[in-house]
């Protein structure tokens, strides 16, 4: 069946989001213009007022409606310390962890020539600034753990060494809680690689 033109658009824009096919776009669709059309109303009001007051900050590229995002602002945070990581949902899920007090660099992705992604498109420049000022003494690599991350990774560690800043990786491996005989191949070999010494 073809639906109208307002209705296939509002279709292929739900599309865009990650991890959403066609049937769920058309779900999402019907169910908004059918029983959510307040909640449909009040979602496309916030959604137009965060495309039009969110940016990034000036200095590590987290999404904030300031020049600086909190964390920069914050000066109880380490400013010796640079986690680098690919996105938003990243720093959310370290600060969560409440572990980390250092500063951030957003990528907004990783390297990929194939999808046309280089270093200019993941703020390279940027971080070669900040680097070059001499705050940060340890540059810490949280991309993903997937060939493109770890391409990421590597990239970025020859940029730390041209700068005299230190590198390190997060570590991967079996999680907290995790049984063995449940934990995939790669993620065994990382942890095996990356065993320490129990002192």
């Amino acid at each position: 069946m073809k639906h109208s033109p307002a209705l296939a658009g509002l279709i292929d824009a739900l599309r865009t989001l990650p991890g959403v096919g066609p049937k769920s776009a058309q779900r999402m669709a019907f169910h908004l213009l059918q029983e959510g059309r307040v909640g449909a109303g009040a979602l496309a009001q916030a959604l137009g007022s965060a495309l039009a007051a969110v940016r990034r900050c000036e200095r590590c590229r987290m999404l904030t409606e300031t020049p600086l995002c909190a964390i920069c602002e914050n000066p109880r945070r380490d400013g010796t310390l640079l986690c680098v990581v690919e996105s938003p949902a990243d720093v959310v899920a370290i600060e969560s962890s409440g572990s980390y007090r250092g500063r951030y660099f957003v990528l907004m992705g990783h390297l990929s020539p194939l999808d046309g992604i280089g270093p200019e498109q993941l703020g390279i420049r940027d971080l070669e600034a900040l680097l070059a000022a001499g705050g940060p003494r340890e540059l810490i690599l949280a991309t993903n753990p997937t060939v493109e991350g770890e391409a990421t990774a590597h990239f970025l560690s020859d940029i730390a060494r041209r700068h005299g800043v230190a590198a390190t990786r997060i570590a991967h491996g079996v999680p907290i809680g995790g049984e063995l005989e449940y934990v995939d191949g790669g993620t065994l070999a990382h942890a095996l690689a990356g065993r320490q010494s129990i002192s």
